[in-house]
């Protein structure tokens, strides 16, 4: 690990708000009031539950940007609770709520179990150069400098194996509590693998890789996860900036 969670949190935080800025002035951010209050909706149950679950949360900077690109299948959570959705999600898949649940709880999952950190740290460790300085200089100002390019490095690398089942179980149960039905998170990979059969996978799967049994796996964690929330009840609202 060459850069901190504390570090990934302030560095994810610049890189998000310097793509949110690059997004506005491409006029690529969405303004539709029924698609954000969906998304401000279902994340913030979501993110109730984070904050319940993991109570170092409670200050992070919730809010996601949801940008018009009905070509991609994608979506992302950066470290600090910084969200990105892309509306080939909605378009391409045609998700349910529980769907949509899904992704969102699975992608906070990743920040919440510090992959970010990690994926910057291999972005780091994969330019020889920045390592180089930073092993040489005992200045914090350099490692910063590389986390900062690592920050928007990290969103394109997949994530390990390891990182992929954890976020599954967090992100399911994530969902559960929120009041999701489970099962969705089958539906969804059969929507993926679907969408994978096409000439362009989704973007999604670049970052998330897929083994041949995620969808047995994920079916056979339901019976765990239904006594979470039997009932199904809807968890509360935390607020969530939608960027526009």
């Amino acid at each position: 690990m060459l850069v901190s969670p504390e570090s990934a949190i302030v560095e994810s935080r610049k890189a998000y708000l310097t793509t949110v800025d690059e997004l506005n002035a491409d006029d690529k951010l969405v303004n539709d009031p029924a698609l954000s209050r969906r998304v401000a909706t279902i994340t913030g149950r979501l993110v109730t539950v984070a904050t319940e679950m993991y109570p170092s949360t409670r200050n992070w900077q919730w809010s996601v940007a949801i940008v018009d690109a009905p070509d991609i299948v994608n979506a992302w959570c950066m470290a600090g609770g910084r969200m990105a959705v892309y509306t080939g999600l909605f378009e391409k898949l045609k998700l349910t709520d529980a769907e949509f649940a899904q992704i969102m709880g699975h992608e906070i999952s990743h920040a919440l179990a510090n992959h970010t950190a990690e994926r910057m740290s291999r972005a780091m460790a994969t330019s020889v150069g920045v390592v180089a300085i930073a092993i040489l200089s005992d200045k914090p100002v350099v490692a910063a400098g590389g986390a900062a390019v690592a920050a928007k490095l990290a969103l394109d690398l997949p994530n390990s194996r390891t990182a992929e089942s954890e976020a599954d179980q967090i992100g399911m149960e994530l969902a559960v509590r929120a009041g999701y039905d489970p099962d969705a998170a089958v539906s969804l990979w059969e929507k993926m693998g679907s969408q994978e059969g096409g000439k362009r996978p989704p973007e999604f799967l670049s970052t998330h890789p897929a083994p041949g049994n995620r969808e047995l796996t994920l079916a056979a964690m339901i019976p765990d996860m239904r006594p979470l929330n039997p009932t199904g009840q809807l968890a509360p609202v935390h607020a969530v900036e939608i960027m526009n």
